[in-house]
């Protein structure tokens, strides 16, 4: 998890994730240089599986998620943002896709109800459909959110490190690397309750035509980029 101005949240959020654990599990907190509360309702709580770890500077999210990454010690990743709930069952059903695929990736539900945002729910039958997935992802339809996915800490060398001119959208860049290994599962069922608030640190609604250009400059960048690691992956 990368925690920044998650205050007025993220305790619910923890508490989700803690009851999903098991008692070897750890959950890895890196917050980048919060200037509100955040490290301090994080510090209350007294469970040892959490681990907090503090940027000593604001690097934004997706280095503090690279960080986070390479900070685990397990042999399954989940991502989570601060701000959402898990479903009970979660990672129950996201270990099962991790017996057989390297990466998964699931669906969200909106807390509260009400309806999600307008790109299409993933589905199962597109686990084999890498190119389609692909392109939906240079098009911009294909709904990869990195707070329902999880993958095997094989693919570590692969993610990681970030390209550095990724400064948002990592979760298309971790789903291109599954797309391009052949080995990412798409499950159905929702793993969590996914908060829209004025504070999300991620993009939200329609961009300028100047960012959807260089975000699909960016994207084909990362197509490049995963089947080079890919193939330095195969031939080490």
């Amino acid at each position: 998890m990368a925690s920044y101005r998650g205050g007025l949240y993220i305790q619910e959020q923890i508490s989700s994730i803690l009851q999903e654990l098991g008692p070897n599990d750890e959950l890895v907190i890196v917050d980048d240089a919060s200037p509100d509360n955040t490290i301090d309702v994080i510090s209350k709580i007294t469970d040892p599986r959490v681990r907090l770890i503090r940027n000593a500077s604001n690097s934004g999210y997706v280095r503090t998620f690279e960080k986070a990454i390479l900070a685990s010690r397990g042999e399954f990743i989940f991502l989570s943002d601060q701000d959402d709930v898990w479903i009970s069952g979660r990672v129950h059903q996201m270990l099962e896709g991790l017996q057989t695929s390297a990466m998964v990736a699931t669906n969200f539900a909106m807390l509260g109800g009400g309806p999600r945002p307008w790109i299409p729910p993933l589905k199962s039958t597109m686990d084999s459909r890498r190119l389609a997935n692909l392109l939906g992802i240079m098009i911009g339809y294909r709904a990869y959110y990195g707070c329902g996915m999880a993958f095997r800490r094989e693919l570590i060398p692969v993610v990681t490190p970030i390209p550095e001119y990724v400064r948002e959208s990592h979760d298309l860049w971790f789903a291109i690397c599954g797309n391009m290994a052949q080995s990412i599962a798409h499950l159905e069922a929702p793993s969590l309750l996914r908060r829209l608030h004025d504070q999300n640190e991620t993009p939200s609604g329609f961009r300028s035509l100047p960012r959807i250009a260089a975000a699909r400059v960016m994207l084909g960048r990362l197509l490049l980029e995963a089947s080079r690691r890919l193939r330095r992956r195969q031939g080490g």
